[in-house]
């Protein structure tokens, strides 16, 4: 079989790869411009992938928000700014001229960690913290994908407040509160302030550990997946899996969660979105 063209994009960089199986043949990254749409994302896309023309026969795209016969929506804006109902599919096909798969990117996440990572084939739910936060769920070794191709958009915190999971735990919280805070940066540059034990970072990444804590707590108890997986740039960042584990300790066993770091670091994305496109799986 020849390769798939592998297109992740997300609110904080855009991968695109050259896939064959589980291997990245190739691959080349951007920053996604936080100040462009679509159309320009597409562009650097095409850039990125210019000189692969003539070796892939099928693409695979995976990306932050819903997907829904073949239109791309936010779930919030506040990660990516994307315009509702956005003709994705038929932008790639007029870009790339080659059938395309349309996918989540905690979705695609999930299924590479299942068939290639840390899932190791067992009921597995990811979970990507990152600029926002989402997931994934494989049960049964099925991809839950639901009604409108999302499972996990984390909206809700289960209690009497209206705010999303991701405005209270994920790096653009992290990187917000921060400049209430009177600090500035990113939250690469939160994580090296606490590194450095600046109280004031380890207090915020101590409560989105403690949000994500709760919320693998609720996954547990809803699917009982054999392992939930831990990804993205801030899921990844040193000590904060650590900070989510401890918080996890006060359980009883038996509604635990075992807890595993992401093995397919930034490519578990787009190793599950190649995986699943000669499936016909997902949102076309």
């Amino acid at each position: 079989m020849s390769p798939t063209l592998a297109i992740d994009i997300g609110g904080t960089k855009i991968l695109a790869a050259l896939v064959q199986g589980e291997e990245v043949l190739a691959s080349e990254t951007v920053a996604t411009s936080r100040s462009g749409g679509p159309d320009d994302w597409l562009a650097q896309v095409a850039e990125l992938a210019g000189g692969w023309r003539g070796s892939y026969e099928r693409c695979g795209v995976t990306v932050t928000g819903a997907v829904h016969d073949g239109f791309w929506s936010a779930m919030n804006p506040g990660t990516l700014n994307i315009p509702d109902r956005y003709p994705l599919a038929k932008q790639i096909a007029s870009i790339f001229q080659v059938p395309a798969t349309l996918c989540n990117d905690a979705q695609a996440a999930a299924w590479g960690e299942y068939c290639f990572g840390a899932g190791n084939r067992e009921d597995t739910v990811f979970l990507t913290i990152s600029t926002g936060i989402g997931g994934g769920a494989v049960v049964n070794g099925k991809l839950l994908q639901g009604r409108s191709g999302i499972c996990g958009h984390f909206g809700l915190l289960l209690s009497d407040s209206e705010t999303l999971l991701e405005d209270t735990a994920s790096g653009s919280w992290i990187a917000a509160e921060a400049g209430r805070r009177g600090q500035s940066g990113q939250a690469p540059e939160v994580f090296a302030a606490a590194a450095r034990g600046e109280t004031w970072a380890d207090e915020l990444i101590t409560e989105s550990a403690s949000h994500i804590a709760r919320l693998c707590h609720n996954l547990q108890l809803i699917f009982d997946p054999a392992v939930i997986v831990i990804g993205g740039g801030m899921g990844l960042a040193p000590g904060y899996l650590p900070r989510v584990q401890t918080k996890l300790k006060t359980l009883p066993a038996r509604v635990s969660s075992t807890l595993a770091r992401a093995a397919l670091g930034a490519n578990a994305g787009v190793l599950g979105i190649a995986a699943l496109a000669p499936q016909g799986r997902t949102d076309k």
